[in-house]
């Protein structure tokens, strides 16, 4: 069976991203699982991925999709962070072609990969809805997708949804519930949920250091240096996650 290590909200976190590049190199494939770029390191980011070549499966994200938007000029509604306006002025044109290109799912076997769900990239399902919920989501999937791989809320989990595994990779560049970069591996043993051992304090003075987002200091202190309780993440999400 093909390896595969699925990368979901890297968020333009190089460190984070190399963290766990570092610890999957012998992989078959990399699926990146959506909201690449948006984050402090948004073009260095995307051209480590770009050299990984055809080992690496792409899917776009919400975040991605704004960041096109962006720096298209098209759009039109309250940004949802100071970073991504940034980082989307910083992407070279061949970077927001790219992103503006990818799928929203990709299926490889009988495993489909999306960002959020696969009829939408940023609909929010948490790992305690109930299957009513779930059932509404996945209405339409084709019978043979067994297994849904997702990302979208930074808080990894595998659960049986009506004969299917569903598996949330977690976050690579933005965790929550434990600090360090969080992926996913699937093998012909099933499922892995990864995390990435990364110094937090050297990545973040890396970022302050290298990066030139203005709030970049801010930034890591929230999101390297600290760690959202996942408890207090799935109560914030719980409303958007009931339909």
């Amino acid at each position: 069976m093909t390896t595969v290590a699925v990368l979901a909200d890297i968020h333009g976190v190089l460190p984070a991203l190399e963290a766990v590049l570092a610890e999957a190199q012998d992989v078959d494939v990399i699926v990146l699982a959506g909201d690449i770029a948006s984050g402090p390191q948004p073009v260095e980011t995307l051209d480590v991925l770009t050299a990984l070549g055809d080992r690496a499966v792409w899917v776009r994200g919400n975040a991605d999709r704004e960041l096109v938007e962006m720096a298209r000029g098209t759009y039109d509604a309250e940004p949802p962070d100071a970073v991504s306006p940034w980082a989307a002025e910083q992407l070279r044109p061949d970077q927001v072609e790219l992103l503006a290109g990818l799928p929203t799912t990709v299926t490889i076997g009988d495993v489909l990969y999306c960002h959020a769900t696969p009829r939408d990239d940023e609909e929010m399902v948490l790992v305690d809805s109930p299957i009513s919920r779930w059932s509404t989501v996945f209405n339409g999937l084709p019978a043979d997708v067994r297994t849904v791989v997702c990302g979208h809320t930074h808080m990894p989990f595998a659960r049986q949804v009506d004969r299917r595994l569903v598996v949330n990779a977690g976050s690579v560049g933005m965790p929550y519930g434990a600090p360090g970069p969080g992926w996913a591996l699937l093998t012909e043993d099933g499922v892995q949920l990864r995390r990435s051992a990364m110094d937090a304090a050297a990545a973040a003075e890396r970022i302050v250091r290298e990066s030139a987002y203005p709030g970049r200091e801010a930034w890591v202190a929230e999101y390297l240096l600290s760690t959202y309780s996942d408890t207090e993440a799935l109560e914030a999400f719980r409303p958007r996650a009931e339909g």
